[in-house]
């Protein structure tokens, strides 16, 4: 049985990090959203099997879909941002919407320098404690696909091999479109990912 609380409070409490979503001229239009580095242990001692993909759905301006799945549970979120990084924090963010989390507060506009990036200094990070408010229902999950999922783990299989043959960041750009929506597609990855791994 999932515990959607537990990932929703660790989403909220990693709300730290800042994606800057448009840039103009010197100013920059940022918003809050989870902190990688924060979320991470979190989930992991929620269940140690989680997992985090991202797949790029269009370069520039960077579009960026986020699929977490934790405790068997999957959701996704999407969005665009200045960059491809930001965009990842950003669709990390809409993810934590599907949980209930929101930001606490709006996208605001900030200094903004080309080298050194948004001024977030001075904005707030601190995330409120969880209101005590009735808990809402998640949406329900989409009927699983036997075979999507045993697609998705021997790509997930293949993904530690080549990660200890020393090739994770080549299946990671490969992998930056996600595992494939169809049957069809998972098997192409995966022989994309095989042949990667002979070499």
């Amino acid at each position: 049985m999932a515990e959607p609380h537990r990932v929703r409070d660790a989403l909220r409490a990693s709300m730290t990090a800042w994606a800057t979503l448009t840039v103009r001229d010197d100013q920059a239009r940022v918003t809050l959203a989870p902190d990688l580095d924060v979320l991470a242990p979190q989930l992991d001692a929620i269940d140690p099997g989680w997992s985090l993909t991202w797949a790029c759905d269009h370069p520039a301006p960077p579009i960026v879909r986020a699929r977490l799945s934790v405790l068997g549970a999957t959701r996704e979120g999407l969005a665009t941002a200045h960059t491809l990084q930001d965009a990842k924090l950003a669709a990390l963010a809409d993810l934590a919407r599907s949980y209930g989390v929101t930001p606490t507060s709006d996208p605001v506009w900030v200094e903004y320098d080309p080298e050194d990036g948004a001024n977030t200094s001075e904005l707030e990070t601190d995330t409120p404690a969880p209101r005590p408010a009735a808990e809402r229902p998640l949406p329900p999950q989409p009927p699983r696909d036997p075979q999507m999922e045993k697609a998705r783990r021997h790509i997930e299989d293949l993904l530690e091999q080549l990660k200890v043959a020393g090739r994770g960041g080549d299946a990671a750009r490969i992998l930056m479109r996600g595992y494939g929506e169809t049957l069809e597609e998972s098997r192409a990855i995966y022989k994309e990912l095989h042949a990667l791994l002979k070499g």
